[in-house]
Parts: C-alpha cells; sequence; structure tokens
C-alpha cells in the first residue's frame, strides 16, 4: 500500500538519503547539508493548492517523495512534478503509483490545466513512469534545474481536466 504524507521536520534522513549521487546524477547532483536543510523547510512550508510535496510511505516505511507546484512554462501556468524513490525500492511500481496519487490531488485542485514533468532524456525509468501515467510527450528541451545547470530533457505533458 502506497500512502503519502505531508514531511515533517523530522524527515532529513529521508531527504539527506534522497540527495545522494545515484539519486541525483539526472538533476545536477547531490546539494550540500544546507541546501537540502532549506529544501526540507520548504516542502514542510508547501502544503497549499499552489505547491504540494509529500513523503512516499510503502508498508509504513519511508522510501521517497513526490510533489507538484506552480510553473510557468511557454507562456503558460502549468504545474510541475517531480518524484524520487530511494535505490533499493525502485523497480516495484511505487514511484508510478505515488506520482499517480500526487496528480489525482493537483486535479483536484482546479487551478490548472495541465500537469509537466521533466526528465532528463537519459533517465529511462522517470520517462518510462511519465508514458505509463499517460502523459503526451511534447518533445525535447532544454531545462535548467538547479539554477545554473542546463539539462536536455523531456517534455511531458498530462491533460488534468
Amino acid at each position: 500500500m502506497i500512502e503519502l504524507r505531508t514531511w515533517t521536520k523530522e524527515d532529513i534522513q529521508l531527504l539527506v538519503r534522497l540527495n545522494s549521487p545515484e539519486m541525483t546524477e539526472h538533476i545536477g547532483g547531490p546539494e550540500t547539508l544546507e541546501q537540502v536543510e532549506r529544501r526540507l523547510q520548504k516542502y514542510v512550508a508547501a502544503q497549499s493548492d499552489m505547491a504540494r510535496m509529500f513523503r512516499v510511505i510503502t508498508d509504513g516505511v519511508p522510501v521517497g517523495s513526490v510533489g507538484f507546484w506552480d510553473k510557468e512554462w511557454m507562456s503558460e501556468q502549468v504545474y510541475e512534478t517531480g518524484w524520487g524513490i530511494l535505490p533499493e525500492f525502485q523497480g516495484r511500481g511505487i514511484a508510478s503509483a505515488a506520482t499517480a496519487k500526487a496528480i489525482e490531488i493537483a486535479r483536484a485542485t482546479g487551478r490548472r490545466d495541465s500537469v509537466h514533468a521533466f526528465p532528463s532524456v537519459d533517465n529511462g525509468p522517470s520517462n518510462a513512469i511519465c508514458r505509463k501515467l499517460g502523459f503526451e510527450l511534447l518533445g525535447e528541451s532544454q531545462f535548467e534545474y538547479p539554477k545554473g545547470h542546463w539539462m536536455r530533457c523531456n517534455d511531458w505533458r498530462l491533460s488534468l481536466a
């Protein structure tokens, strides 16, 4: 069973584990501990219709993160979504199930017409999740993430209508 729970200040160890070189190879590499601590503060605060970040829990064990947030993309206001599941829990459909749940929460806000995902073109598993969940591939884009680091990514869009 997959559950989404809000982040708390006590969840720093999960976020540190999600910040490993293996987990961040497609998004510019690990952040410093100070950056991870600031990220956790943002996650704890991000509980509105504009942004929601969740811990992914399976069988009572925290295994990852998923969320959505406002983004202006191609002169349109959309949600962006992203996820990460610890390596030892990958390949079990957890990321797909958690992302599907987050998308339903985003849809329920009624604020945006679509949600986009921007996985690296080299990130086969994340691109497969987009296909599995019914996202439409719009093509490749240059995407800045983190700030100052440009990556080649796929632009996937899913209608929330």
